[in-house]
């Protein structure tokens, strides 16, 4: 694929949009253990604030289709952050748990729209090179990501009784954006007169959905539980190990804007298997350390690992699709509500009855399953992404 990008202006609105949603998830995964410690709460009851963001994240997909075709992919970008904020403002300040999950959700069902946006839009606006500009998208956000967990970690060790409102310091970015970047044109969106996109998907499409379900779930059960895993593996204390958290965002962060330069001359699918590869190392080399020093190196070969299989298992589903990018992409926020809902809450009741350590072998099974799929369903690039690679 081509390995240079001009990054325009639409670039840089559509990747800050999805800097603050990161910002979101990366102080809100590691926040797990605080929220749970605020809340007197078991590993389960916890997480269910991530179940309640994989349902909304399903919710989200089942929408996309019509929400892209009713306001446009831009505008449904807008709608998710506008949604986002009031689920963000929502769970700083509430306190019952009921309350916390349901605000949970808001902020997931906005998260979801933006990121549905941001996959589509990107696809849209440059054509074959496409994954290298969502990849390196996807890095930028990684800054959000982690601002987010250097944040929340930091406000743990120093005033752990203000860790929520670290959540709202993303909240200017997100009124700069909407006021200042935000494209006003004079001509209305008009649907198209094909209505949503829609119909029956292949066999093939829904193989590689299931593999993407297992690359989000390896991504999130991580993200939600690492923490506790490195505190029960090293002994560090629940504010350190949020902040050794850090090293996983970095190592994304780096995967996400190198990645698709260092790998250019690889097809999609073997970059696909060799971040996958990256990952099962790291992961093995967090689960048997005992020393955090290692333990954070190993995070971040992790956070390698995990860089681009979002943006590259979303585009295996859109060259499945039959050019039915937003149906597609719907579809896949349907996966990562499974998976984002599914993952980290089936860690933690795996982690009550086993504890965190056996719980978190699950996550190189989703890796193994992610790899035969990827060898069994290949993606067929068309002749234009050919005579770019050849060009």
């Amino acid at each position: 694929m081509p390995a240079k990008l001009t990054r325009d202006s639409y670039f840089w609105t559509i990747a800050l949009q999805t800097v603050v949603v990161n910002f979101f998830l990366g102080g809100f995964g590691p926040a797990q253990p605080l929220l749970r410690a605020d809340q007197g709460t078991s590993l389960t009851i916890a997480g269910l604030h991530g179940t309640a963001m994989g349902i909304a994240s399903i919710a989200a997909g089942l929408g996309n289709p019509w929400i892209s075709h009713k306001f446009g992919r831009a505008n449904a970008g807008w709608i998710g952050l506008i949604i986002f904020v009031s689920g963000l403002i929502s769970l700083s300040f509430l306190k019952p748990v009921p309350l916390t999950i349901l605000a949970a959700a808001v902020a997931g069902f906005g998260t979801s729209t933006v990121i549905n946006s941001f996959v589509t839009s990107i696809n849209s606006h440059y054509g074959a090179k496409a994954p290298l500009a969502i990849a390196q998208a996807n890095g930028i956000a990684s800054v959000g990501y982690v601002f987010g967990t250097f944040t929340i970690g930091s406000i743990a060790q120093k005033a752990p009784d203000f860790w929520r409102l670290g959540l709202l310091l993303i909240l200017p970015l997100a009124f700069y954006l909407y006021f200042f970047r935000r494209e006003r044109s004079n001509e209305p969106h008009v649907p198209t007169s094909e209505g949503p996109q829609g119909g029956k998907l292949s066999l093939a499409f829904w193989i590689a959905w299931i593999g993407f379900v297992a690359t989000i779930s390896t991504e999130f059960a991580t993200a939600f539980w690492a923490a506790a895993l490195v505190r029960d593996r090293t002994d560090a204390t629940a504010a350190i190990s949020t902040i050794a958290i850090m090293a996983l965002g970095t190592g994304m962060g780096i995967g996400r804007f190198f990645g698709g330069r260092i790998m250019h001359k690889l097809s999609l699918d073997h970059q696909l298997l060799t971040i996958l590869g990256l990952q099962f190392v790291g992961f093995f080399g967090i689960w048997f350390s005992h020393n955090l020093a290692i333990s954070m190196v190993m995070l971040l070969l992790s956070g390698l690992g995990i860089s681009m299989q979002f943006a590259l298992t979303s585009l295996r589903l859109i060259n499945h699709s039959d050019n039915r990018p937003d149906l597609a992409i719907g579809k896949s926020s349907f996966a990562a509500g499974i998976a984002i809902g599914g993952a980290p809450f089936l860690l933690g009741v795996l982690g009550d009855s086993f504890g965190i350590s056996r719980a978190y072998l699950m996550v190189p099974v989703l890796i193994l399953i992610a790899v035969a799929i990827v060898i069994a369903v290949p993606a067929h690039m068309s002749q234009e992404e050919l005579d770019h690679l050849e060009g």
